[in-house]
């Protein structure tokens, strides 16, 4: 279909045919909605039950008395400490361990996995995830 039969057709139907239906077109009980995940099921008979697992809740902590502004201005000096690589994780978490284990007698390259060591990682370096860091 071309474009000049579309908006001929767009005029001998009314030109509010052709808009986008939004919540403001439809009665006082339509809801479009913007794209939610509904907090429940709609069963057959078009009747909406509320699953109260489907609900989300927030767990927010209570901030009495805390002293710091949810803001940080852009004019703040930047960190002093230098930004967390995997090369310095691997000396400050991983390197310690493997040498207390070394002067132990108890280090193997069977159990590499203590340290992070992920046996998919095909060849490459020891990878860090956040469950072997120590904080």
């Amino acid at each position: 279909m071309g474009v000049l039969s579309t908006l001929i057709r767009g005029l001998r139907r009314g030109a509010d045919r052709m808009s986008e239906f939004t919540s403001k077109r439809g009665s006082r009980t339509h809801n479009k909605g913007r794209g939610a995940r509904p907090a429940g099921v709609l069963l057959s008979s078009r009747k909406f039950v509320a699953v109260k697992s489907m609900i989300p809740e927030f767990v927010v902590p209570n901030l009495e008395g805390f002293k710091l502004k949810p803001y940080v201005s852009y004019q703040a000096p930047a960190g002093s400490q230098p930004p967390l690589t995997a090369q310095s994780l691997f000396t400050e978490v991983v390197a310690p361990q493997i040498r207390r284990d070394l002067e132990g007698g108890s280090f193997s390259t069977e159990q590499l996995q203590r340290y992070g060591f992920q046996p998919t990682q095909d060849g490459r370096l020891f990878k860090l995830y956040p469950k072997n860091y120590v904080r």
